[in-house]
């Protein structure tokens, strides 16, 4: 028996269309019977978020974060061409006529497939966010656990 292919990808960015390609090569390659892997660090920790408000005790610090970055994955901005959001509107519109997905089904059809989601419990940490913030049924680790993967990984991203 074959072993199974797996695919890694580090998702660092936080901006949508970044995203929204991490997660194509990820539904794709989950499609094609990869164990894929999905390591959501620093600014991709917000492709993670809950929209709206979630109450949780915070220092000064993390509810400056907190506001600053954006509550979920359809929130996010373009990485070029935002020009203060409506970018990311037009191309939301231009997806729509084209019958593409839009992030946040994507997040959905990747946790559907069994996808691994990964929150990166450093950069949470760091900025934070606490687990009740995040979507729920997705998976907390460290550098350690994403390595182990990304060892026997056939396909390795960092976007």
């Amino acid at each position: 028996m074959m072993e199974k292919k797996r695919t890694t990808i580090v998702l660092f960015s936080g901006d949508y269309d970044k995203a929204m390609a991490a997660y194509i090569i990820a539904n794709g390659a989950a499609a094609y019977d990869h164990e894929v892997t999905i390591f959501h660090t620093f600014w991709g920790l917000n492709a993670l978020r809950k929209d709206g408000d979630v109450e949780v005790q915070k220092s000064g610090m993390e509810k400056m974060f907190g506001k600053m970055m954006p509550k979920g994955a359809d929130k996010m901005g373009l990485s070029k061409m935002n020009f203060g959001g409506l970018g990311q509107k037009m191309i939301k519109g231009v997806m729509k006529k084209h019958n593409a997905m839009e992030l946040p089904n994507l997040i959905e059809m990747a946790q559907e497939q069994d996808v691994k989601l990964v929150a990166c419990t450093m950069t949470m940490d760091l900025l934070g966010l606490h687990k009740e913030e995040l979507l729920d049924e997705i998976e907390y680790a460290g550098v350690a656990a994403y390595l182990a993967d990304a060892e026997d990984g056939n396909v390795n991203l960092f976007i």
